[in-house]
């Protein structure tokens, strides 16, 4: 079983998992670092789903323009706290979906939730925010969506 502190620092910041559970998943898939972090990742949905009877009443408007302003998106990602939108990992998740908006044709939330991330084909949308419901401790919700494209 091999596992440094790197593997470690990893993937507390792919799941948001504490060190305790993190070093307990790597020591259960015998140091295969995939192996802990699809079990982590169980974990992390499994916390996202305690979440969702939560209300959601504060958020972010992203927008996000593709290089030569052919195609755009704007997004409404909601959580529960003025707190939470103002941290650096929902900015980020906000920009990330905005971007995944321009990739295709989205018909609504759910095909963009289970849609493959274009920056890690492992994994979808909705992982995304599991993760960062698992790291701030808050329910996440795309709203909705737009894309705009100059093409008709």
């Amino acid at each position: 079983m091999s596992f440094n502190i790197n593997d470690i620092k990893k993937l507390r910041e792919e799941t948001g998992a504490g060190v305790l559970e993190v070093k307990q998943a790597l020591e259960n898939a015998e140091g295969d670092y995939e192996k802990a972090k699809a079990e982590l990742m169980k974990k992390v949905a499994a916390k996202a789903a305690k979440k969702a009877d939560r209300v959601t009443k504060d958020g972010l408007v992203e927008s996000y323009i593709h290089a030569g302003g052919k195609v755009g998106s704007l997004v409404t990602l909601a959580c529960e706290t003025d707190f939470v939108a103002k941290t650096d990992d929902f900015k980020k998740l906000a920009h990330e979906v905005a971007m995944q908006v321009c990739t295709e044709e989205f018909e609504n939330v759910d095909e963009l939730l289970n849609s493959e991330y274009i920056r890690d084909p492992g994994k979808k949308i909705k992982d995304l925010i599991d993760e960062v419901v698992a790291k701030v401790g808050e329910k996440v919700e795309i709203r909705e969506f737009t894309k705009f494209n100059v093409r008709a």
